[in-house]
């Protein structure tokens, strides 16, 4: 029995990845901004906190949980997103912030904070986007998105060196297409290959596995983003 945090849980790959956790006998913590989803399924092995990256107050919420709650953590996964479709030239500052709040910078703080709470067999799972790999075919629209997800692979190789010795392994995703609700939000008429939950059964397999092969790596899990 693992216990695991997943962050951006309301719907998608992250209520999938909750439910799966859950069945399997493990602990979770799902964070969310809109937490009424997963409270909905009254799991027994499931807390539901309404969380938002971008609000330092809630951070130190979840430090609270863990320290009396699980006194530690096996796996976290860095599920939270947003992505945004919207030509450059429109693309304001503000536009970055809001992308960059949640796909970056409370990546990193989520990681920061819970790093503590790990040991040297514990995993941390990011999940970026084929956009971010360099040499990827690239789309219009996802200047934002796509340069905040190749920002955290980059994050990701640097604190899986930073804490090589000590531990947690650090690996990160990047996902190719996966039927979601952002998905249609952001490109309607596009119909992904994959479904919510089948790419959710394999980042449960790869959160609890893959540490054992892999440490600051980024795996490509695509079957149609060149």
């Amino acid at each position: 029995m693992k216990h695991v945090i997943i962050t951006g849980t309301s719907r998608g790959i992250g209520f999938e990845l909750v439910k799966l956790f859950a069945d399997a006998g493990h602990n979770v913590l799902a964070l969310s901004r809109n937490a009424e989803p997963i409270s909905n399924l009254n799991l027994s092995n499931v807390t539901a906190l309404s969380f938002d990256l971008s609000k330092s107050e809630d951070y130190k919420r979840i430090e609270s949980f863990i320290k009396t709650e699980w006194q530690h953590v096996d796996v976290l996964i860095n599920n939270a997103g947003i992505l945004l479709n919207k030509p450059f030239s429109k693309t304001s500052l503000q536009d970055f912030e809001q992308v960059y709040k949640t796909n970056v910078f409370g990546v990193a703080e989520m990681t920061r904070i819970i790093i503590p709470f790990m040991k040297k067999d514990s995993h941390v799972v990011t999940i970026s986007s084929m956009g971010g790999i360099q040499g990827s075919v690239k789309f219009p629209g996802l200047a934002a998105y796509s340069s905040s997800k190749g920002a955290v692979i980059t994050l990701t190789e640097l604190l899986a060196e930073e804490y090589k010795t000590t531990g947690p392994s650090f690996n990160v995703l990047a996902l190719g297409a996966v039927q979601t609700e952002m998905l249609k939000e952001a490109f309607p008429e596009y119909k992904a290959q994959t479904t919510a939950l089948e790419m959710a059964q394999y980042i449960l397999d790869f959160a609890l596995t893959g540490n054992q092969f892999y440490n600051g790596k980024v795996l490509q899990v695509s079957n149609s983003t060149p």
